[in-house]
């Protein structure tokens, strides 16, 4: 079986009407289900003339619609999903998709821009709600639960090498409240990982300050702590958290120890995932701002835990949880 790349997958969606039957296989296989009341007792509106049909405004659309014979409501694959009234064609859609799926540094908005001919602020609306969907739209992600490794890093440009205009500008605009006293008054955003080392799955999240109340709040939403290990740093904030797990095992960073050759405990896959991260802000985004950088930790999130899928399988993923609208007055609120 050959496998998808950008060069055959832009030959099997060469017209609107390909691309919605594309992402009908990715999204419902061979049930479509209505986008309103979940049957599947739904019915295409086949257009007059067999392939498009006129809007509203007199263009000419190829756009599918579907009628639920349930609730007699017309959708579409897009309905009440991160694409919904979208205006971007939906062969570009997939074309992203794939691109950021496949892509192991990401996809600047920037390229997005000048690949597919949109206007900057739709290529960062658009790479925004396919991050949003990679953090798994609006839907709970269930607890992670076996032997979880955490560790936390420090995210952006360090204020103290930057020339005193500079420097004075970025305080006023990120010094409240993304200071951590624990870094020696550094500004840079704290971020904790927590990878699960049975699965591979990672969640990250932006922390305020790292102490351990801040980091047992995140962790017990993400772990079952009761029904886990918990391996970490020499950190003093993890103490009295990994009294919560079955059981706490520690390596000593300052010492030059990273695994613990006894009960085999290291943070090693914890530093592997901000190594590719750090590389890829830097080398593809070069700058992140704070109140984004949720959405692009989902998205190297969704990569690394998805790591061992290939391209059509990890897209076929995403088109699974997708649902969740992310309008551009929430993204820049």
């Amino acid at each position: 079986m050959t496998k998808t790349n950008i060069a055959s997958l832009s030959q099997q969606i060469t017209t609107e009407a390909e691309a919605y039957e594309h992402l009908e296989a990715l999204r419902w296989g061979e049930t479509p289900i209505c986008a309103h009341c979940d049957s599947t007792d739904v019915a295409l509106i086949v257009p007059t003339n067999g392939t498009s049909r006129r809007t509203a405004g007199g263009t000419m659309s190829e756009r599918r619609v579907w009628r639920c014979h349930g609730c007699c409501k017309q959708f579409s694959v897009l309905t009440n999903t991160v694409m919904h009234a979208t205006k971007v064609p939906v062969r570009t859609w997939l074309l992203v998709i794939f691109e950021m799926c496949a892509s192991k540094n990401g996809v600047s908005a920037r390229e997005v821009e000048r690949k597919y001919g949109l206007t900057p602020r739709t290529a960062w609306h658009l790479t925004h709600r396919i991050r949003n969907a990679m953090a798994g739209g609006d839907g709970l992600l269930a607890t992670m639960r076996g032997t979880i490794v955490a560790d936390e890093t420090w995210i952006g440009g360090d204020p103290k090498r930057m020339n005193k205009n500079t420097r004075s500008h970025w305080y006023k605009l990120h010094m409240t409240p993304w200071v951590d006293t624990a870094r020696s008054g550094t500004s840079k955003i704290p971020v904790l990982s927590l990878i699960n080392a049975d699965t591979g799955e990672v969640r990250s999240r932006v922390v305020p300050k790292v102490t351990g109340a801040n980091l047992r709040k995140i962790i017990s939403e993400q772990v079952d702590m009761a029904g886990s290990e918990l391996w970490t740093d020499e950190g003093s904030w993890y103490g009295q958290l990994g009294q919560e797990f079955i059981s706490h095992a520690t390596v000593n960073h300052s010492q030059d120890e990273y695994v613990d050759w006894i009960t085999g405990a290291s943070t090693n896959k914890a530093e592997n995932y901000f190594s590719q991260l750090k590389r890829s802000i830097d080398g593809t985004h070069h700058h992140v701002s704070v109140e984004h950088l949720p959405r692009y930790l989902a998205e190297f999130d969704f990569r690394y835990s998805t790591c061992k899928m290939s391209d059509d399988a990890r897209m076929r993923l995403l088109a699974g949880q997708m649902e969740g609208r992310l309008t551009l007055r929430r993204v820049t609120a």
